[in-house]
């Protein structure tokens, strides 16, 4: 399938990988290609400029926000929540249009330092993923994957056997069937994919990000989930 992912920070680049390996066809968006590609800036994490990323990875192929959008068959929102909005609106409403949207930012407010908070208006009553279900109608918006780590996104089996849970929510039925099947490729079990119901679910999953960031202060580590006993 050819996938497109809006963002190239370490969710995006961790995800395409993935993807590659998995046998699809990748394109990552950015905003200006000339200046991604001559940023010597490392992650969040320490890792490697995105030019030294992309020579290891030579399948994936680099474009704007635009020529990711046209070229995907279905798209992932890997962009900060705080520009999520924006940058889907650089990519064009018309490509994304009729498409699968899976959205995996969280609205974050860093502006008075870590932890974050919440950004305002995308809390509580209102969600980010509404927010771009609202801004595009004609997209099929898909919430999931926004309550781990990354290196979790693509790998649940590393830790507890991969028995931890995994929240989907969107208003199409079909486009939540579609990316329940590529959570299958990703290692994603049925049993733990947790399904919200409309696109409204993504209030809850979002505002978790309280607890996860508390949770990742604690134990100095991002390789955790929760589980749901019952």
């Amino acid at each position: 399938m050819k996938i497109a992912i809006i963002g190239t920070g370490t969710v995006g680049t961790t995800i395409a990988s993935k993807l590659v390996e998995l046998k699809h066809n990748v394109m990552l968006g950015t905003r200006n290609v000339e200046d991604k590609l001559a940023s010597t800036k490392k992650d969040s994490y320490g890792n490697p400029p995105f030019n030294e990323w992309l020579k290891t990875n030579q399948k994936v192929k680099l474009g704007t926000f635009a020529d990711a959008a046209a070229f995907g068959e279905l798209v992932f929102n890997a962009t900060h929540g705080s520009s999520s909005v924006a940058a889907l609106k650089l990519a064009g409403a018309k490509s994304l249009a009729g498409k699968v949207l899976i959205d995996i930012a969280n609205p974050l407010d860093f502006s008075k330092g870590m932890p974050p908070s919440l950004l305002p208006g995308l809390n509580n009553t209102h969600s980010l993923a509404e927010e771009i279900q609202e801004t595009f109608p004609d997209t099929l918006v898909v919430k999931t994957l926004n309550t781990m780590w990354c290196g979790l996104m693509i790998n649940p089996d590393m830790i507890g056997k991969g028995d931890h849970i995994n929240f989907i929510c969107g208003n199409n039925d079909e486009a939540k069937a579609k990316v329940k099947k590529l959570l299958n490729q990703l290692g994603w079990k049925d049993k733990n994919i947790i399904d919200l119901g409309d696109i409204t679910g993504a209030r809850a999953t979002e505002s978790l990000l309280h607890l996860w960031l508390k949770v990742m202060g604690i134990t100095k580590t991002g390789a955790f989930n929760f589980s749901l006993v019952r």
